[in-house]
C-alpha cells in the first residue's frame, strides 16, 4: 500500500501565549515528526522573553517557518489590512490545512482559505474555538455579532474541532448545532512532561501560573490566599507566575490586603521550573475551554484546585472535591486551606497519574488531528 502523502499545515492564531500556543507547538513537533511540513502565523505584539525562547525551541520542527504580523484582539478597520498580508503570505506557503485556533485565527484560517478556494486552490479550512468567542453572552450585543459572525464562518469550514465536551455544547447552546462538520479531540501532553517535579528549597504553598488578566482569576487567587491563611490561622505563603498588563494592579491588590511579604510575583517561564514553586497550583479562572495548565500540572504529579468551569470537571472528575464555584474565593480559600492541612487529601482527590495519563496524550491528540484533516482534504 502507497503511503500517505505529507500535508502541508498552517496553524493560524493571535496571540503566541497560553494554551493556544502550547497546543500549536505540541502538534508541530509530533506532525513534524511524522513527515508533515509545518507553519505558523501569529501577531507580533504580544509575548515576551519566555515566548522568544518557545519560538527558538519549536524552529526546528517549523518546515514552513513563522510569519509574525501586528493582529489586534478587538474586531477593527485595521483588520482588513493584516488579512490582506496574511491572505499573500499563506498564498506564498501553499497549505493543504489551514487550522484556525481561536476567534481570531478561526476568522484568518476560513477567510483566506474561502479566498484561495475561489481560485480553485485545494486547502481545507479548519477550526478550534478554544473558549475564544464562546466567553461572549447572548444577552449583549457584542455576543449576538460574535455568534452570528461564527453562524457565517461555518459555511467556510470544513471541520470544527472542539477540545471538550463542554466547548462544544456552549458552542451549540449559544451559536447552534454547526452547519459543519464536528469532532472532539482532546488536549494532549506530550511524554516528557510526565513525571513529578519536586518543590525546590525555596518553595511555596501555593502558586498562580498563567496570564495576568481578571478573566484567569489572579484577583480570585489573592482573596483565596488570604482566606486560606485566616483558616489556616498562620501565615501562609504564595507565588503569582506570569505576565500581562495587569500585572501593577494585582500588585496593588496584594499590598492594600498586606501580603507583600507572603505572596511573591514571577516572570512568565518554563513550566518546569515554575511547578518547583510549589505543591498546589490554583486555577481561579472564570472561564476556560481545556486548559494546558491544569493538564500539566497533573502530568507533573501536582495539586490541583481549580474552577468548575470549562472543561476542567472533565480532567479532574465532575465530583472531585477540587472544583470550586468560579470567582467565589471564600470557597477556594477553604479548599486551600484543607488541601494544605489534610495531607491525604490531595491522594484522594486527584485522579491516578495512570488513569489521567491513558486519557490525555499528545500522541493520540495529534494522531486523530492528523486523521481529520486526511478526512477533510479527501472530501474537498
Amino acid at each position: 500500500m502507497a503511503e500517505a502523502p505529507s500535508l502541508r499545515i498552517v496553524h493560524c492564531f493571535r496571540s503566541p501565549i497560553g494554551g493556544i500556543f502550547r497546543h500549536v507547538r505540541d502538534l508541530a513537533e509530533l506532525h513534524s515528526a511524522a513527515g508533515h511540513k509545518v507553519g505558523i502565523l501569529c501577531d507580533s505584539s504580544t509575548g515576551g522573553a519566555h515566548e522568544d525562547r518557545l519560538f527558538e525551541q519549536i524552529m526546528p520542527h517549523l518546515a514552513l517557518g513563522v510569519t509574525r504580523f501586528p493582529i489586534r484582539r478587538s474586531v477593527s478597520l485595521k483588520d482588513m489590512a493584516a488579512l490582506g498580508e496574511a491572505y499573500k503570505l499563506i498564498k506564498e506557503l501553499q497549505p493543504d490545512i489551514l487550522h484556525g485556533h481561536g476567534a481570531k485565527g478561526g476568522v484568518i484560517a476560513r477567510l483566506i482559505g474561502s479566498l484561495l478556494r475561489v481560485r480553485r486552490y485545494r486547502v481545507a479550512r479548519l477550526y478550534s474555538p478554544h473558549g475564544g468567542s464562546l466567553h461572549f453572552s447572548r444577552a449583549k450585543p457584542s455576543g449576538q455579532a460574535v455568534f452570528m459572525a461564527e453562524r457565517v464562518l461555518e459555511r467556510m469550514t470544513e471541520s470544527i474541532s472542539f477540545v471538550c465536551d463542554y466547548e462544544r455544547q456552549t458552542y451549540e447552546t449559544k451559536i447552534g448545532r454547526p452547519h459543519c462538520q464536528v469532532t472532539r479531540v482532546y488536549n494532549g501532553i506530550s511524554e516528557r512532561d510526565f513525571g513529578r517535579i519536586p518543590v525546590e528549597a525555596e518553595g511555596v504553598d501555593f502558586a498562580y501560573i498563567g496570564m495576568l488578566r481578571d478573566l484567569k482569576g489572579p484577583d480570585v487567587f489573592i482573596n483565596a490566599f488570604a482566606e486560606a491563611e485566616r483558616l489556616a490561622g498562620r501565615p501562609l505563603s504564595g507565588v503569582i507566575v506570569g505576565d500581562g498588563s495587569d500585572l501593577d494592579r494585582y500588585r496593588r491588590i496584594v499590598e492594600q490586603k498586606g501580603l507583600s511579604r507572603r505572596i511573591g510575583f514571577r516572570p512568565a517561564m518554563p513550566i518546569a521550573e515554575a511547578f518547583a514553586l510549589s505543591n498546589i497550583i490554583v486555577v481561579p479562572s472564570r472561564a476556560e475551554a481545556m486548559p494546558y495548565i491544569v493538564l500539566e500540572a497533573l502530568a507533573a504529579e501536582k495539586t490541583v484546585i481549580a474552577s468548575r468551569v470549562g472543561g476542567i470537571p472533565e480532567i479532574l472528575g465532575p465530583d472531585c472535591e477540587a472544583l470550586v464555584e468560579a470567582g467565589r474565593a471564600d470557597l477556594f480559600g477553604a479548599v486551600m486551606a484543607k488541601a494544605l492541612t489534610d495531607p491525604a487529601w490531595s491522594r484522594r482527590t486527584m485522579p491516578s497519574p495512570q488513569s489521567f495519563r491513558s486519557r490525555f496524550s499528545a500522541t493520540v491528540m495529534a494522531r486523530d488531528i492528523e486523521a481529520l484533516y486526511r478526512a477533510q482534504l479527501a472530501r474537498i
